[in-house]
């Protein structure tokens, strides 16, 4: 298991900050918080679907938001060649799926990674730059929406991990 975020690591986002400033720490706020929701547990902890009867688990969030971050800053800001990691046509809810196959170090590296490119692909882009487009749709986003809509992708399953995290070993907190 690779050694995860400490409570005290999380910044709180400013309350003076600009637009840009407040909306990325919340941003990074909530990606610490899904991160510290998932430290400390073994494989077995992160892969246990603890609210049956649904597939969510730790682990299969963690896969959801890789693909998530993939899917809006990579594929929809930049339009990069990013294909889901985890999801297909197969099995559209893949990200929530795993197999023996599937660890949590390849998870975490994978969001991780998600998460660094998707902030180098914002940098030089102004809150009102348009996106590439919605693959499926061709509907165009501001960076500004799509700061919007990642937080409020991470504070909704952010509050999943809140409950399996309890239910995994009765950790409760922010």
């Amino acid at each position: 298991m690779s050694v995860m975020t400490h409570p005290d690591a999380r910044i709180d986002p400013s309350t003076t900050a600009g637009e840009r400033d407040t909306l990325e720490g919340w941003l990074d706020f909530h990606r610490e918080t899904l991160a510290l929701k998932c430290a400390g547990l073994s494989e077995e902890q992160l892969r246990e679907t603890a609210v049956p009867p649904s597939d969510l688990s730790l682990l299969g969030l963690v896969q959801h938001m890789t693909d998530v971050e993939r899917g809006w800053f990579h594929r929809v800001l930049a339009d990069e060649d990013a294909p889901a990691l985890y999801c297909s046509g197969e099995d559209p809810d893949g990200d929530f799926h795993f197999t023996d196959k599937d660890t949590w170090a390849d998870a975490d590296t994978a969001w991780r990674e998600a998460v660094g490119r998707a902030r180098e692909l914002a940098a030089g882009r102004s809150l009102d730059d348009l996106g590439a487009g919605e693959p499926r749709s061709g509907k165009q986003y501001s960076l500004r929406w799509i700061y919007v809509h990642m937080i409020e992708e991470y504070a909704r399953h952010n509050g999943h991990a809140d409950l399996l995290r309890e239910r995994v070993d009765g950790t409760t907190g922010d």
